[in-house]
């Protein structure tokens, strides 16, 4: 796994744990750290939560053998 796939897929992470904290606890963190959900920053993150989430769509297609030499 080439070094953009893990950055992508650990911001994807982030956002769904961020996701799961809104769902659990009605806490958005991205929101707290960023000084409202409407804010500029939080837009950014938000916006680069997503861009990871559509990178990630493509790891759904790679065939096992591309991941292999990826990997290698």
């Amino acid at each position: 796994m080439n070094i953009l796939n893990k950055i992508a897929l650990i911001i994807v992470i982030i956002g769904a744990l961020n996701w799961g904290a809104i769902g659990l606890f009605s806490f958005d963190l991205v929101a707290w750290i960023s000084g409202g959900a409407t804010s500029v920053l939080a837009r950014i993150i938000y916006t680069i939560v997503a861009l990871a989430g559509i990178w990630c769509i493509t790891l759904l297609f790679q065939r096992d053998d591309e991941m292999i030499e990826n990997h290698a």
